[in-house]
Protein backbone atom coordinates (compact mmCIF):
# COMPACT_ATOMS: atom_id res chain seq x y z
CA UNK A 1 0.00 0.00 0.00
CA UNK A 2 1.40 3.29 -1.42
CA UNK A 3 0.57 6.63 0.83
CA UNK A 4 -0.63 8.41 -1.94
CA UNK A 5 -3.39 5.44 -1.73
CA UNK A 6 -4.44 6.55 1.99
CA UNK A 7 -4.51 10.34 0.62
CA UNK A 8 -8.05 8.90 -1.03
CA UNK A 9 -9.59 7.06 2.05
CA UNK A 10 -11.52 8.78 4.51
CA UNK A 11 -10.59 8.41 8.34
CA UNK A 12 -13.43 5.54 9.15
CA UNK A 13 -11.86 3.38 5.89
CA UNK A 14 -9.03 3.76 7.29
CA UNK A 15 -9.41 2.63 10.67
CA UNK A 16 -11.35 -0.75 9.28
CA UNK A 17 -7.72 -1.51 7.24
CA UNK A 18 -5.89 -1.03 10.17
CA UNK A 19 -8.17 -3.53 11.88
CA UNK A 20 -7.89 -5.92 9.55
CA UNK A 21 -3.94 -6.02 8.90
CA UNK A 22 -3.35 -5.69 12.59
CA UNK A 23 -5.22 -9.17 12.40
CA UNK A 24 -3.48 -10.17 9.52
CA UNK A 25 0.47 -9.49 11.40
CA UNK A 26 -1.03 -10.80 14.18
CA UNK A 27 -1.89 -14.02 12.30
CA UNK A 28 1.16 -14.22 10.45
CA UNK A 29 3.14 -13.81 13.65
CA UNK A 30 1.55 -17.16 15.26
CA UNK A 31 2.36 -18.86 12.21
CA UNK A 32 6.44 -17.49 12.22
CA UNK A 33 6.41 -18.45 15.34
CA UNK A 34 4.88 -21.78 14.54
CA UNK A 35 7.31 -22.46 11.07
CA UNK A 36 4.22 -22.80 8.93
CA UNK A 37 5.12 -19.11 7.35
CA UNK A 38 7.30 -19.74 3.61
CA UNK A 39 7.07 -16.06 2.94
CA UNK A 40 8.55 -14.02 6.22
CA UNK A 41 8.70 -11.21 4.11
CA UNK A 42 5.44 -10.70 4.40
CA UNK A 43 5.24 -9.85 8.24
CA UNK A 44 7.79 -6.95 7.39
CA UNK A 45 5.31 -5.76 4.60
CA UNK A 46 2.25 -5.87 6.59
CA UNK A 47 3.60 -4.12 9.68
CA UNK A 48 5.12 -1.56 7.39
CA UNK A 49 1.43 -1.27 5.70
CA UNK A 50 0.07 -0.69 9.50
CA UNK A 51 2.85 1.95 10.38
CA UNK A 52 1.69 3.79 7.22
CA UNK A 53 -1.60 3.97 7.87
CA UNK A 54 -1.21 4.99 12.06
CA UNK A 55 0.77 8.11 10.45
CA UNK A 56 -1.89 8.99 8.23
CA UNK A 57 -4.47 9.15 10.46
CA UNK A 58 -2.09 10.69 13.08
CA UNK A 59 -1.66 13.18 10.49
CA UNK A 60 -5.33 13.83 9.71
CA UNK A 61 -6.68 14.70 13.38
Amino acid sequence: MKYKELKNMSAGEARKMLEELNEKAHNLAVKSRLNQLKNTHQLKQVKKDVARIMTFLHLTK
